[in-house]
């Protein structure tokens, strides 16, 4: 049988990426990113609701988005659903599901981090054109 595991989003990041490192040395990156749908509701009032979307990176990719991903940048992005689970201490079982990115594309340049100057970090706007879909 085949089957697909394939995620898409266009979203802002909610907070700066936090990089760490596995004890094997591979990096891997954390990022959350805001998604928005806008709807009209059953009285007629356009609604606006969010849902939060945690993303994973690895590798030259995480080392990539720790560089350049700032809080509020719009990226689209793509990888592959994941479901994790751990006990926490007192034994209760924890669930967090998760994208595994494989592609992330700025589509804002990136913020200047507070306290440093930048010309222009490479981060780029793209064009619609640019856009896999």
């Amino acid at each position: 049988m085949v089957s697909l595991n394939k995620c898409e989003f266009i979203g802002n990041l909610g907070k700066e990426p936090e990089m760490r490192f596995t004890p094997s040395g591979s990096p891997v990156t954390t990022f959350s990113v805001a998604v928005n749908r806008k709807y009209k509701g059953p009285d007629g009032d356009m609604k606006e609701e969010t849902e939060w979307v945690s993303v994973v990176a690895w590798n030259k990719l995480a080392e990539t988005c720790n560089q350049y991903l700032n809080k509020g940048q719009m990226v689209y992005l793509e990888g592959r659903l994941h479901t994790r689970s751990w006990e926490d201490k007192s034994g209760v079982k924890q669930y967090r599901t998760e994208i595994i990115a494989n592609q992330v594309l700025f589509l804002s340049q990136s913020k200047p981090a507070p306290g440093t100057q930048s010309e222009d970090d490479g981060g780029g706007d793209i064009n619609s054109a640019d856009l896999p879909f």
